[in-house]
């Protein structure tokens, strides 16, 4: 049993919901788990590491607090004295390239993914593959049908824009139900075979949206690990994705579509990916031909996969931290 102190922003958003996961998955393994939850703003930012030292400073003498801080997407410095060892997880394309000589005062990275794996391992880290896990969004009791669904919220990195665009040309194609933050999308599209929804959709409501549609559309640019192309697998989905890391890591020839990946720029430690539109066009009419006993067959090793990953994430964690010594 270890002390762990989750370390990250707590804005109400991904990482937000990484926080929880994580807690979860350490809890249920019988660790101990504190979190120190950054929140917005510049006077936050000054005051903690004051708070953090003056907390110190009354248990000197005592030892570190905690066994392990685990830091999510960012190394923070200023908690390195709460605990014996310091860890990092992160999400490549949010790591900048300017905080990498941090990573020589941490002890470990544990990886989301074989890309992150491969990228932190190349940079002189210890790495330890932990792999990741997502909300299992499932409901049987939901009809399904043969429409599309593109879960696009806030995000501007989803290729949300190209994919609307494409979905116009082609009038006959079969629904396509957007979700997207008004935010992101002021304005929504208007199509015969479009749903472009901008308004506030509610937990439950996106629960049935995701269950009711065969097919998951999630051609992302760049993912850290990917919640809603894992989400989508675990409702048992037929999900399409591009075929770049990580997204080719999670989304399978076996329990998906692949759509072959142009490079569009560096994101930091990873790179962003779009498509040709003949290309997804190709995709797209490939999987609407495709049989009832194909998309079951591909829905249940999309489901098949999630709930062995779900179950093997709190073993390979705990094996992580134990490591660690």
């Amino acid at each position: 049993m270890a002390r762990v102190n989750l370390i990250a922003r707590d804005v109400g958003f991904g990482l937000s919901r990484d926080l929880r996961l994580l807690g979860t998955a350490l809890t249920g393994r019988g660790h101990v788990v504190a979190v120190s939850a950054i929140g917005r703003g510049k006077l936050r930012k000054w005051l903690d590491p004051w708070r953090l030292r003056a907390g110190s400073a009354l248990r000197r003498g005592s030892g570190p607090e905690f066994d392990l801080n685990l830091m999510l997407e960012e190394i923070r410095p200023e908690y390195f004295h709460l605990a014996r060892r310091n860890v990092l997880l992160p999400n490549p394309e949010w790591f900048r390239p300017d905080t990498k000589p941090l990573l020589g005062r941490i002890d470990a990275v544990f990886a989301k993914t074989r890309h992150a794996e491969t990228i932190f391992t190349r940079l002189g880290c210890r790495v330890v593959f932990t792999g990741f896990t997502s909300e299992d969004r499932y409901d049987p009791a939901v009809t399904r049908d043969r429409a599309f669904f593109h879960l696009a919220g806030r995000s501007r990195a989803k290729n949300t824009e190209p994919l609307l665009a494409l979905w116009r040309r082609h009038p006959r194609w079969p629904r396509l139900t957007v979700v997207q933050d008004s935010r992101t999308a002021p304005t929504a599209v208007t199509a015969p075979n479009i749903e472009h929804r901008i308004d506030h959709v509610a937990d439950a409501e996106l629960r049935r949206l995701q269950n009711a549609h065969w097919f998951a559309l999630c051609p992302s640019q760049a993912e850290g690990f990917g919640h809603y192309l894992v989400e989508a697998l675990g409702v048992g989905a037929a999900t399409l994705t591009l075929d770049a890391a990580p997204m080719n890591e999670v989304v399978t020839r076996e329990r998906g579509v692949l759509v072959p990946a142009v490079r569009t720029a560096a994101l930091n430690m990873a790179e962003a990916y779009g498509f040709e539109d003949a290309s997804m066009a190709q995709a797209i009419e490939r999987m609407i031909g495709l049989g009832g006993a194909e998309c079951d067959r591909i829905g249940a090793a999309a489901r098949a996969w999630f709930i062995d990953n779900d179950r093997a994430f709190p073993e390979r964690l705990d094996a992580a931290i134990a490591a660690l010594g």
